[in-house]
């Protein structure tokens, strides 16, 4: 009798793992959907793309259309890299979670932005304009969101105050290098950069970013943290280990790349041809790659982690300017293409007013729902600065 209960019992055990199994398995393909609609967009456009691409205006509604698609497409695909991302996050740890979140989403945009920059006619303000709405998006945008969900909640939320200060002292000065010093130099008669302050720009965003990477995962990684914050990260599926989640996030990620280009036609078009402010160019390529992301940061206020969310926001921020700039100046220097990077007087002007606010924002080491509502109205004048 017992060896029949035993049969039994072994019989169940393996019917219950056949069907955990089986469930992990249709979990996992609801979850990584995007990657099969991802491919069957690159196939369609793929094959039926030239006869758009030559003149996308002469069907507007259908050109619309496809903006819409592709422009979700990679949206949807952007929420499956920061949900592998955090993933990772939370089998590795922090800051290497952020890090990777971070580095993930900057590499979608520097390919977003060369694939723009390559098509159709030079647009040399487009990286630019990019860059800066990345950084108001952030600084302002995300920020402003994030510390006003957090205080809302919570009233009163601590940061530590070492780690918010290295994060904008190297933003703030590869900002200004990058950013404001073209428009001043005279070696040019535009905001572009001389072949010698392009080498020096190169250099100088590659070596703080790498410095600061390394203090940040291994010299002075305890600045990035703040005792009583969990790091755990989640992902629905089945997938929970860093081999598996590192698969799907370069798979998902190279879909983005992909796709990139079919998108950076309808930007160039509806920049150039259209009549488009020319900053919207630069902001479409930025709702793309933040939009999980600032999600993330909200989130991560809203549970009480705002040192998670500033690390992601002004991670974000860095990572702009000291990856983007060198990948703008390299597709530069290989295609022959122009590239302003000098902003103009007005927004020189949003963006010093923005780096005076972070400062009294970040430094007491407190953030409330007022200086989350000041980063706010700050985003509110960069978007009446696009239309005006």
């Amino acid at each position: 009798m017992s060896e029949v209960a035993g049969s039994g019992d072994s019989q169940d055990s393996r019917e219950e793992t056949e069907t955990s199994s089986s469930a992990a398995w249709r979990s996992t393909l609801r979850t990584e959907a995007v990657l099969g609609v991802a491919a069957l967009t690159y196939l369609f456009f793929g094959f039926v793309g030239a006869d758009w691409e030559a003149d996308p205006l002469s069907h507007p509604l259908r050109s619309l259309l496809l903006f819409g698609w592709i422009f979700a497409v990679l949206v949807w695909a952007s929420f499956g890299v920061v949900r592998h991302a955090e993933a990772l996050a939370g089998l590795l740890g922090e800051p290497q979670g952020t890090i990777i979140l971070t580095l993930s989403v900057i590499l979608i945009e520097v390919a977003m932005i060369s694939a723009v920059m390559l098509t159709g006619s030079n647009n040399p303000t487009l990286a630019r304009e990019t860059m800066f709405s990345v950084v108001m998006i952030v600084l302002n945008g995300l920020v402003g969101a994030s510390l006003i969900v957090g205080g809302w909640k919570h009233h009163t939320q601590s940061l530590n105050l070492q780690g918010a200060n290295a994060y904008l002292g190297a933003l703030f000065a590869l900002a200004g290098l990058g950013l404001i010093l073209p428009r001043f130099t005279t070696s040019t008669p535009d905001g572009s950069a001389s072949p010698l302050l392009a080498v020096f720009l190169v250099i100088v965003s590659l070596g703080v970013y790498a410095v600061f990477l390394f203090a940040q995962t291994r010299t002075h990684a305890s600045l990035f943290r703040m005792e009583g914050e969990s790091s755990e990260g989640h992902a629905e599926g089945a997938i929970h280990t860093v081999s598996g989640h590192g698969l799907l996030l370069v798979l998902t990620m190279l879909f983005i790349v992909l796709l990139s280009k079919y998108l950076a036609v309808f930007v160039e078009v509806g920049v150039t041809t259209a009549g488009l402010p020319a900053a919207l160019g630069g902001i479409v390529v930025a709702v793309v790659v933040l939009t999980p992301e600032g999600l993330s940061a909200v989130r991560a206020a809203w549970a009480n982690q705002i040192q998670r969310s500033i690390n992601i926001c002004l991670g974000s921020g860095l990572a702009t300017i000291g990856l983007t700039i060198p990948a703008v100046l390299a597709v530069s220097f290989v295609t022959g293409r122009h590239v302003e990077l000098g902003l103009e007087p007005a927004e020189i002007t949003l963006l010093a007013m923005t780096m005076l606010v972070s400062l009294t924002t970040f430094i007491p080491a407190r953030t409330t729902a007022l200086q989350g509502l000041l980063h706010a109205v700050l985003f509110c004048g960069y978007l009446l600065l696009v239309f005006d």
